[in-house]
């Protein structure tokens, strides 16, 4: 584990573990602040996450250890000692260290993909759903529209639901009835109950629920059968989302894999394409 990025090395921690709703808030927390972590105190986590000290100390427990300190503790001791981008930290400004967060999630995410085995499934599922409804909401509507765009080349029914409002369980019943076996969703804070709602009523129908969310403990996490963690950058005033937008091209080109045909519709759509004079090129 001591190869691996800091938040890596936590969310490795939390994983398979039962927590509380409060309690992956401030898991979620602790990854969001992986560099931080093992040097923040109790109450300082506490205010971070927006819980009760005493929360903190019964998370630490949750995790097998004796109380916060003790967590603390094995954090420091996992962690490497002032690695040269952390030493060099204060020498960037604002901007470039959001580029740098959002390159230590790309790394992150690499590492995730260290096992394809999820995505695999996930582009199994997706190939599978005929017609596919991919759902994203308020942030996360332009994750679910750029999914919808490239996939809708090579699946024969996509059907992206980025509006929410009473409308949104129609348009999920009506893909169950044309057949619908999966539903992908695309999940990035701050997290709208609607979607929550919407991926519990989908389940309730029948529909396999794939999710790329910012974290394993996002609040759709109870919802999905298979969600694959993408964090998104917080150093700027709105999150930024490059991590979940490269998962959503990972998974399209696993989607892709499993359509025996995918090949053959990209070609004939590029035919198309020139035929059309659609792009200068």
């Amino acid at each position: 584990m001591s190869g691996s990025s800091p938040a890596a090395r936590l969310q490795q921690l939390f994983e398979g573990r039962r927590l509380t709703p409060t309690q992956r808030r401030i898991a979620h927390s602790m990854v969001r602040r992986a560099g931080d972590a093992p040097f923040l105190s109790s109450v300082e986590l506490a205010e971070l996450a927006g819980v009760s000290q005493p929360s903190v100390t019964r998370f630490a427990v949750a995790l097998g250890f004796d109380g916060y300190p003790a967590l603390r503790r094995h954090l420091r001791e996992v962690s490497p000692a002032g690695s040269s981008a952390e030493a060099g930290e204060d020498t960037y400004n604002e901007y470039q260290q959001a580029v740098l967060g959002e390159i230590e999630n790309l790394r992150h995410l690499a590492e995730l993909l260290a096992d394809p085995g999820p995505v695999e499934r996930a582009g199994r599922l997706l190939a599978g759903s005929r017609p596919l409804p991919v759902l994203g909401l308020r942030a996360a509507s332009s994750q679910a529209r750029g999914f919808g765009y490239f996939a809708a080349k090579v699946h024969p029914d996509v059907r992206v639901l980025d509006e929410g409002g009473s409308m949104l369980h129609d348009r999920i019943d009506a893909a169950r009835r044309a057949g619908a076996t999966a539903l992908i969703c695309f999940a990035l804070p701050r997290h709208p109950r609607e979607v929550v709602d919407a991926l519990a009523y989908a389940r309730e129908q029948g529909l396999t629920v794939v999710s790329v969310a910012d974290s394993a403990f996002a609040p759709v996490a109870a919802h999905s059968d298979l969600l694959i963690p993408a964090a998104v950058g917080t150093g700027l005033a709105f999150d930024t989302a490059c991590a979940p937008m490269l998962l959503g091209r990972v998974l399209l080109e696993s989607m892709c894999d499993a359509l025996p045909d995918a090949q053959a519709r990209l070609e004939e759509f590029d035919a198309g394409a020139v035929a059309r004079g659609l792009f200068i090129e």
